[in-house]
Parts: C-alpha cells; structure tokens; sequence
C-alpha cells in the first residue's frame, strides 16, 4: 500500500515562507542569447573584474570565529522571530543568485569562456554567503533544506536583458543595505546582538563588485542605455525594486528597530543611494527629489500592510480577495503616477561631469 501522506519536515529543519510577490524568486533566462553577447566593448573592464574575482580578496572573510559558540536563546519573542525570517529571507536571496550564475556558467562554457569563468566565481560568491547564513540560522536549532528548496521552488523566466537589469539593481541595493547596517553598527555596538553583522563590510565588497560586472554587461549591450525603449525598461525596473525594497522594509519593520534604525528612513537612504549608484550605469534615473516620490512609496507600504492584515484574518479566500482589491488598485495606482514622475537624464549628466 503506498504511503500518501505528506513528508514531514525533519526536525531543525525549517519549512521555507509561502511564496509571495516579496519573497526572493529563483530565475532561469535564455542562455542562447545570454550566450551570445558581445562583451568587446567591456571586455578590458570585465577580465580586470574577473582578474580580481579570481585573487578571492574575501576567501578567509566568511569563516564563524568563537563569538558565534554560545548560547542565543536570549534573543526571543518577537525579535528572535524578525530575525529568523530576515536570515531565511537572505539565505533564499543568495542562493537563488548561485543557482542562476552556476547555470549560466554551465551553460556558457566552451562558448564564451570569459562570462562562463565569471559566472563561475560569482556563484562561488553566493554559495558562501548562502551557507554562512544557513549556518547562523543553526544557531537558533533550524536551517533551510536548499536542496529540497531547489527542487520544490517555483522558476521564473527572466530574458537575459531583463537579467542583467535586475541582478545588477539586486547587487548594488544589496551592496547599501550592508554597508548602512554595518556603519550605523559601528556607531552603535550596543544594538549589534548577533556577530553576523561585523561581517557585511566584507559581505558589502563582493556585492558591489558583482553590480560592477553587471555594470559592465549592461554597457556592453547599446540596446540596453542607448535608446527609448532602455530609458522606458530603466525607469520600471528602478520602481520595481525600490518599491519591493519599501515594502519589504516596513512588513519587518521591527527586525530594523532591534538594530536601532528608524525603518523609513533606512529604507529612503538605501533607495537615494542606489538610485544615484544606478545613474552610472543606467540611461536615466528616478527623480528621488520630487516631492511626490518618498510619499507615495510610503503609500503603497501602508496600503501593502493593509492587506498583510487581512492575509491574517480567519476570513474566507473570496472575502479575502473582494476586501484586497481597494487596496491593490490603489498601489497599482500610486505606482503608475511614480512611474509617470519624469526622471532625470543619467547620460546627460554623465556629459557634464566629464
């Protein structure tokens, strides 16, 4: 008689979050065209990259020392849980990147060597950081199951274009994220009660270093900064991952309070930053100044926890539904008069400083 009964987790094994529009997605592209690209307009910036991916600068950075060896039950209740998931959240994030760059660089090899031994090292990059969170999650008697994780989690198909895109917004965010934590953790030990965090300045490094190499990629490809459609592409993806940012931010506002920042205005610093970062790749870049922006992202968080409050209620799935669809349209709202928010001319100003 065959058993049908579902597999129960086994024990410190902790079942992965429900798959949401926040959550980190794991990403397959095109590997033909991805295959293809001509890198020869970067190429001397890229195999410098790639010269410096090789040296592994941070290859003795991401080993646990003695601070770790001790008891943390003193980290409970609501803190103990806003950190678990910020970990979980993280752990997903840099594993979903391994197994992107491992495919590309199998999939590139023997056809365009230079990518495929980035690629390579990139996913090296990632799988360190994914088990070294993974490894701190053990410190609270649980961790993720990436195997099973690999094979249960839903793909999504990304065009390589939209790949480079994304991947060089989610490294350099990534990138202000760690070194705003690790600075505000400078000034203020008192509130660094995990030792992870004395390691995002190294952690920080391979981040921008991986937005550098995405850089590079997406100046190779005139398509992607040098005509209309690249500034229309440009400005959706900026708002897409700003807006995620923000709306992830506020949904684990308390995990931000117990490092003593102000969620807010972590969130509008690491979004200013990345913007003006972006400006050096991107044909354009959002207009953080208006006097609109900030406000109406602030809308579509609070209406965003709106309906986290309802996924929390008892109701039926239809009633959930109906009471959700106010709130949905007006962030779809509030995202299209920011999209409309004319952004400012990247490549322009780029002519003006040299």
């Amino acid at each position: 008689m065959v058993n049908t009964l579902p597999q129960q987790p086994k024990a410190g094994i902790k079942q992965p979050s429900q798959e949401t529009i926040l959550t980190p997605r794991f990403y397959t592209t095109d590997f033909e065209t991805a295959a293809s690209l001509d890198l020869s307009a970067q190429e001397t910036e890229l195999k410098a990259m790639l010269e410096e991916m090789r040296a592994d600068y941070n290859r003795h950075h991401f080993v646990r020392d003695e601070t770790f060896e001790q008891s943390w039950e003193h980290i409970d209740g609501e803190s103990r849980r806003a950190f678990i998931e910020y970990l979980e959240r993280s752990c997903i994030s840099e594993f979903s990147g391994f197994l992107l760059f491992k495919e590309l660089s199998r999939r590139l090899k023997g056809r365009n060597p230079l990518l495929a031994e980035i690629f390579h090292l990139m996913a090296r990059d990632e799988a360190r950081h994914a088990g070294f969170l993974n490894k701190a999650m053990g410190d609270f008697k649980l961790s993720l199951d990436l195997a099973h994780v690999t094979k249960t989690r839903t793909y999504t198909f990304f065009p390589i274009e939209w790949v480079i895109y994304t991947v060089y917004l989610s490294e350099k965010i990534g990138y202000w994220r760690y070194i705003i934590i690790y600075r505000h953790l400078e000034k203020h030990p008192e509130n660094q009660f995990y030792p992870i965090f004395r390691y995002f300045e190294s952690w920080c490094q391979d981040e921008n270093r991986h937005g550098d190499i995405f850089k590079a990629l997406l100046r190779s490809q005139p398509q992607l900064w040098k005509t209309w459609k690249a500034r229309l592409w440009s400005r959706f993806f900026l708002l897409s991952v700003f807006t995620t940012h923000t709306l992830t931010v506020h949904e684990r506002a308390n995990f931000y309070r117990s490092l003593g920042l102000d969620p807010t205005e972590f969130d509008r610093q690491v979004v200013y930053e990345t913007n003006e970062t972006a400006g050096r790749a991107f044909p354009v870049k959002l207009n953080t100044e208006h006097p609109q922006f900030f406000p109406r992202l602030q809308r579509c968080s609070d209406y965003n926890m709106k309906l986290v409050e309802i996924d929390r209620s008892s109701q039926p799935k239809v009633v959930k539904f109906v009471r959700k669809l106010p709130w949905i349209a007006a962030i779809v709202w509030n995202l299209l008069l920011l999209y409309l928010i004319k952004p400012i001319d990247a490549e322009a100003l780029r002519g003006i400083v040299s």
